[in-house]
């Protein structure tokens, strides 16, 4: 009865129950169906946040692969929503929206946001200050930024390594190398942190900055020897600073040593290598090191076969230019405006317009839109062929079409207005250029006085010279030179002499071309030995003579019958690879007495059939 009794009840109850266990079963199967999508879909799908927190979120990931012109916008007006929402977000989704501003390098906009969290009573955190220190930083604020150091000291937090690398950074930025460099020393010093490669790359990106390349290898060197070994982004930094210190055997070097190390060179490396041997005239070995790349699987860019194309066009050899440009689009790679540029550079310079408008076609044929670079290239190509009109119509042409000429756009029209006879519409263009804000630049200057000069207006070339305001200008010892050759050759050899000693007077170290006009001002003045006193004084201040300089001498010293000394100075000059030029030769040839007597002159003569010429010119 009992278990008859106990099993009725049981089945009763069971049946009482049997409902509510149905909708157990139903909430089970929607519970593993729940589960299975939160495991494959992530935690987004049992997150405790509110929706209005989750939506904030979601719409921060969405701005964060955003792009366009409404991202700032759209960034802007989710930050107000943010703010009017109570209670209103932690710092941290905060600081998440702000750094995508930031990113968009909105910095001023990004210190203004911050600025209404404050107000608001939301408490900030290092990560805040941090932004905010960046922002200072990239707005040329650094002080500001240590300002906040302070402020984050006050608040009872401590400097992290975020901290000190933006504001190493930021000094950096603002031209405070050394200032840098002190703060790097100090931290190192007192082991406030341990800096890490991206510390260490900033202070040796700095340090080149500045040209101070042998503090960077030293900096190098010390990483090498430490627990934070370079990576090859820092011997990019010295190996391009090398090759512009025109030390490029010693980047090759490091180089080397970088790749023993095991660290493997990218595109960078090879593209500062392979400029660095090209501005050295070793376009051999620099299309050699193409080669190397690509054996090494360091596929070459866009940049590395224009860094190519320029060299051989400045060589002369635009031939190899088209075989560079031709190889890079075998390799998929399509030219742009700056390969193209520099083949139009090369055109021009051999005076070949023809093709240089031919290669504009085919850049047009490309959608790839000249620039002012290309136009100016193209202006300068018309005015050394003589073709003024047509350089000054399309000096007009390119302003129709919107472009603004720039200052090499003008230099080249003045002086291919000089050159044509036109001093006049020269010194025009030159004021046009001063009135339209372009600062005319020692280039400018050099082609003004020279046309100047050209034209017996050496006085008003020297006055327009003592106008000038700038020391850069006035210490320009490329200008003096051209003054001193301008009033030689307009009959004041005097104040071509007093020129030439109130650039000594100034401490400024004349070159090769200065000293080469001044002995012939001394020569053509009859004042033969200060011209030989300045030839041997040229060489003590490490400045060897040229062609020119010898030619001078010789011919000066053949004119007054001294013949010995000419021949001292022949075999010099001969010896050192220079050969005499047409009037020297000629010089020469009549002071050779009949075959039969003995002449040393002769057996120089007989001597420059048998020598190679350095400075390439034809000997008669």
């Amino acid at each position: 009865m009992a278990t008859g009794s106990f099993h009725l009840v049981g089945i009763n109850n069971f049946n009482k129950i049997q409902p509510r266990c149905n909708s157990l079963r139903i909430l089970l199967v929607k519970g593993k169906e729940l589960l299975r999508k939160m495991e494959e879909n992530g935690p987004r799908y049992y997150s405790t946040a509110s929706p209005s927190t989750s939506h904030f979120n979601q719409r921060i990931a969405s701005l964060k692969n955003g792009s366009g012109p409404t991202k700032v916008n759209d960034a802007l007006q989710l930050f107000d929503e943010m703010l009017q929402r109570q209670p209103p977000p932690n710092i941290i989704q905060l600081n998440q929206l702000i750094t995508i501003i930031v990113k968009m390098k909105q910095y001023s906009t990004a210190l203004s946001l911050f600025k209404r969290v404050n107000m608001m009573g939301i408490p900030s955190d290092l990560y805040a200050i941090n932004i905010s220190i960046n922002c200072h930083c990239r707005l040329d604020q650094v002080a500001y930024g240590f300002a906040l150091l302070a402020t984050i000291l006050k608040q009872g937090h401590q400097p992290d390594l975020a901290t000190y690398n933006t504001l190493i950074n930021g000094l950096v930025l603002a031209d405070r190398v050394f200032k840098a460099v002190e703060l790097f020393k100090k931290l190192l010093r007192e082991k406030v942190c341990e800096p890490d490669q991206f510390m260490y790359g900033t202070v040796i990106n700095g340090l080149c900055k500045v040209g101070n390349t042998s503090k960077a290898l030293e900096l190098l060197r010390f990483m090498e020897s430490g627990s934070c070994k370079p990576v090859v982004a820092q011997y990019n930094a010295v190996i391009d600073s090398l090759c512009k210190d025109k030390m490029v055997d010693h980047a090759l070097e490091l180089f080397a040593k970088m790749t023993e190390k095991g660290v493997l060179a990218n595109v960078i490396t090879y593209n500062s290598l392979i400029h660095g041997l090209c501005n050295f005239g070793r376009e051999t070995e620099a299309a050699k090191m193409l080669r190397d790349m690509e054996e090494e699987g360091v596929s070459p860019t866009v940049v590395t076969f224009t860094i190519l194309v320029n060299a051989f066009c400045k060589q002369g050899s635009v031939k190899d230019s088209e075989l560079a440009v031709q190889a890079m689009v075998r390799r998929g790679l399509n030219p742009d405006v700056i390969t193209y540029n520099a083949l139009i550079d090369g055109y021009c310079l051999r005076g070949e317009v023809d093709d240089a408008e031919k290669v504009i076609d085919r850049m047009m044929e490309q959608d790839i839109v000249p620039d002012i670079i290309t136009y100016s290239s193209l202006i300068n190509g018309y005015c050394k062929k003589k073709q003024v009109s047509k350089a000054r119509h399309l000096f007009q042409e390119i302003q129709d079409k919107g472009l603004i000429p720039n200052g090499v756009s003008y230099s080249s029209m003045i002086q291919g207005l000089f050159e044509s006879g036109n001093p006049a519409a020269a010194k025009e263009l030159f004021k046009e250029m001063q009135a339209k804000g372009l600062t005319p630049t020692v280039l400018t200057y050099g082609i003004l006085f020279q046309g100047m000069c050209n034209n017996s207006e050496c006085s008003d070339a020297l006055a327009l010279f003592r106008s000038l305001e700038s020391n850069k200008m006035m210490n320009d010892a490329g200008l003096y030179t051209i003054l001193i050759n301008g009033c030689s050759k307009c009959g004041k050899p005097d104040l071509a002499m007093d020129l030439f000693d109130e650039l000594l007077s100034k401490g400024l170290k004349p070159n090769v071309r200065t000293y080469g006009v001044m002995i012939r001002v001394y020569c053509e003045e009859g004042l033969l030995v200060k011209g030989k006193e300045l030839l041997r004084k040229m060489e003590e201040n490490g400045c060897l003579p040229n062609s020119f300089t010898y030619n001078v001498i010789v011919r000066e010293l053949l004119k007054k019958n001294e013949s010995g000394e000419a021949e001292i100075y022949l075999e010099e000059m001969i010896n050192r690879g220079f050969m005499p030029d047409h009037a020297t030769f000629e010089n020469i040839l009549v002071r050779i007495p009949n075959v039969g007597k003995d002449s040393r002159l002769r057996t120089i003569v007989q001597k420059l059939t048998s020598v190679e010429r350095k400075d390439g010119r034809n000997l008669i």
